[in-house]
């Protein structure tokens, strides 16, 4: 089946597209790449959809329009990608949509809002779309994320040692995929999002990323601001644990600058590129990880990711590139994955990854053109997944964006 899967992140900078061909094959899922792209939001969009997010109130007037437009952007990507990495022959669109708000209480996730309206999508492709694949996990009991985790245990369980998968997008997430306690997965906190949120603070809004991580690469790191941003409660909560821009959003940058006075912007991003080294650094020790493989936005940046193979010291630190699974269209063929199965009538979630009371089958599916037109239920779910391909099954990533 060839699967579209699209996903817009905590960092809200563009819509991910990524493309693969997926069949089943005894215990296995056979997953071959077929590119990924960036699509950019319409002009607007995104100012107005960072404008709505937490901390800033929002009306419903807002809410739905955000949801219309939002739905309609994820077509016009969808259709991008069916048109320029499938062929026009596409079977079905996976919609992550826009995470909006994730609703936490006492370390408990009541409820979670993706906006994206589908039916945009499948009006506009014809093709099937699954969506809304979090809540089912959050209505079993679990965190709704990291839904990633899915496609991490699958595809490195026959790894040596207690491989870790590293999220580097707005909110940094691993998934411990062996180990003394079995498979684990949680947010271990910021990447991205304090990084681009201090660049807007610092530059007056005139830039929005710290590009190539060059300003943080400029500057020292300081230590008591350093030292108040680890003091952080979040990071002593237990696993699983999820968190997003209800907490690490502007207010809490400024929250965390007071009372220094005037920081220079490359010691400011310095110091948060090291917050988040810090961090994901402490998780993966106290997992026992012996590798880490990281993916997401983040492993372009060369700040960060030096600074997490010093935070890390001698475990080693590699991308997902290098085992045939584009580092920065993981995520989105993650969601092909979970959408895949979803049709096929087999659940998506690891339980000890989410804190859910059992796997669930994910997702709201929206009619295409000719109807469900479903594949029959899959029976056993499978264990392993294998990126097919030639050589090291590395498919080619097209990064154009393009708002048309």
């Amino acid at each position: 089946m060839r699967v579209i899967g699209l996903m817009s992140g905590t960092s809200c900078d563009a819509i991910d597209a990524a493309a693969a061909d997926l069949a089943i094959e005894g215990d296995t899922v056979v997953l071959a790449p077929l590119g990924a792209l960036d699509h950019a939001f319409p002009d607007g969009l995104r100012r107005d959809l960072l404008a709505a997010l937490p901390p800033s109130a929002t009306t419903m007037a807002d809410v739905c329009r955000l949801d219309t437009l939002l739905g309609q952007a994820l077509a016009a990507a969808a259709a991008r990608a069916d048109r320029e990495l499938c062929d026009g022959r596409a079977e079905l669109v996976v919609s992550h949509g826009q995470t909006c708000y994730h609703w936490t209480e006492g370390g408990r996730v009541r409820g979670t809002l993706q906006l994206g309206r589908p039916a945009w999508i499948a009006e506009r492709t014809g093709r099937i779309v699954v969506s809304d694949l979090r809540p089912r996990d959050v209505a079993a009991g679990g965190q709704g994320a990291p839904l990633v985790s899915t496609l991490d245990v699958m595809w490195l369980r026959d790894r040596p040692g207690v491989p870790v998968a590293l999220n580097l997008g707005g909110i940094a997430n691993i998934t411990v995929v062996s180990g003394a306690r079995g498979p684990r997965a949680y947010d271990t906190g910021p990447a991205n999002v304090l990084l681009d949120e201090a660049v807007r603070e610092l530059t007056g809004g005139r830039a929005d990323r710290d590009t190539d991580g060059a300003l943080a690469a400029a500057g020292t790191v300081h230590a008591p601001l350093l030292e108040r941003l680890l003091a952080e409660p979040y990071y002593a909560l237990p696993a699983p644990r999820t968190t997003g821009r209800e907490l690490f959003n502007p207010a809490y940058l400024r929250a965390a600058l007071a009372g220094f006075g005037h920081l220079a912007a490359e010691d400011v991003l310095a110091t948060l590129t090291e917050l988040t080294a810090r961090t994901v650094a402490d998780a993966v020790r106290a997992e026992g990880g012996t590798e880490v493989i990281a993916s997401g936005g983040g492993t372009r940046n060369p700040a960060l990711m030096a600074a997490l193979g010093r935070a890390l010291d001698g475990v080693p630190v590699r991308t997902s590139d290098d085992l045939g699974l584009p580092s920065g269209a993981k995520e989105a063929l993650a969601f092909a994955l979970l959408g895949f199965l979803t049709v096929h009538g087999l659940p998506g979630t690891v339980p000890s990854c989410t804190g859910a009371r059992h796997a669930s089958v994910l997702g709201s599916i929206t009619p295409g053109r000719c109807g469900p037109c479903l594949p029959a239920p899959g029976g056993e779910a499978p264990t392993r997944l294998r990126v097919a391909g030639t050589g090291r099954s590395r498919a080619p990533e097209i990064r154009i964006p393009d708002a048309n």
